[in-house]
């Protein structure tokens, strides 16, 4: 069965900055909310609380990095991208300073309503020159995520998950740079996921599988830059077609991404995106908005039977039955 981790980045955060006494963090009044508080407590004199006052705080933050620290920025993505946006891009990407933006409850992952869902910012922070967009998908990119991050000469956006996140890849196998996960291959249609989204997508795979259907699945964690030539392999492979699956809009995040790559490089092949489509989440439970936006396991099966041009005979009780475990390559699939 598949391992939950509650609360990975607090603790892990806490240990991981220990031997750096050069990242700072900054909050803005969501330290417990943001899991920036097991820090806070620990070194106390490398924590800054600015209150509700985004705009600032990026300078801040921007000052911090141009005297030598590397400032971690916590609070809800929403908080982090729409809100400051004209100090982000100027503030700070504009002379590609090294601040990480730590953006929490991406898309979905709040009962808060449109208040506090970002559905744009991966769309928001692509746009910005210099900008690195990443996005952790499991404990263990939550934890990795920050060793990606330090290692980039310039300003990283993450999209960070909290509280209770399931490990779907080996604390051994961390996440890397520009470099997505092959999860199944096959030759017959190509998924690619990121974020939450993967749990889903695993699920439904396993069972498009089961049916004879062969799929190329892959984890996307580098949002920006979007040049992993693994992507443009898989999208190119297989005969059916390709379909993205985000916790984001459609428009601007990983569909956008790879229609754009298979656009500039003439991959004639049909392209389905599942995310929300240019439209505002109303609040309730994730799982329900997931199945209400059409972002879940189901949704994906419908979108392969789409592009096979026949029902797959897969029913909702076919995907509950679906147990996850820990994947650690492609072949290990087949265990699921």
């Amino acid at each position: 069965m598949i391992e939950t981790v509650t609360r990975p980045h607090r603790e892990h955060f806490v240990r991981w900055a220990a031997q750096r006494p050069e990242v700072l963090v900054l909050s803005a009044d969501l330290t417990s909310s943001c899991e920036a508080d097991g820090f806070r407590d620990t070194y106390p004199e490398r924590f800054f609380s600015l209150g509700m006052a985004e705009q600032n705080m990026m300078g801040f933050a921007a000052g911090l990095a141009r005297e030598g620290f590397f400032p971690y920025i916590h609070t809800f993505a929403v908080f982090v991208t729409r809100r400051p946006f004209d100090q982000v891009a100027m503030a700070i990407a504009y002379p590609n300073l090294p601040v990480r933006l730590v953006g929490f409850l991406p898309g979905l992952t709040t009962p808060g309503g449109v208040t506090h869902q970002a559905i744009d910012d991966v769309g928001l922070m692509r746009l910005i020159p210099n900008m690195t967009v990443l996005e952790a998908g499991d404990a263990t990119e939550v934890t990795s995520v920050l060793d990606v991050a330090q290692a980039v000469d310039g300003p990283v956006y993450i999209r960070q998950l909290r509280g209770e996140v399931p490990r779907l890849f080996p604390a051994e196998a961390p996440m890397q740079l520009g470099r997505c996960r092959k999860l199944a291959d096959g030759d017959d249609l190509c998924v690619v996921s990121s974020g939450i989204c993967t749990e889903e997508a695993l699920r439904a795979t396993s069972a498009l599988r089961a049916k004879g259907l062969g799929v190329r699945h892959l984890h996307v964690s580098t949002l920006k830059p979007f040049d992993d030539p693994a992507v443009l392999e898989a999208v190119a492979g297989v005969r059916l077609g390709v379909i993205t699956m985000e916790n984001h809009s459609v428009i601007g995040g990983l569909g956008a991404a790879v229609a754009e790559l298979m656009a500039e490089h003439a991959v004639g092949r049909r392209l389905l995106r599942l995310g929300l489509k240019d439209t505002y989440a109303h609040g309730a439970g994730k799982a329900y908005l997931l199945r209400e936006y059409g972002l879940d396991a189901a949704a994906l099966v419908r979108a392969a039977e789409t592009l096979a041009q026949t029902p797959l005979g897969i029913e909702d009780a076919d995907l509950a039955a679906v147990r996850l475990g820990t994947l650690s390559a492609a072949e290990k699939t087949e265990d699921l």
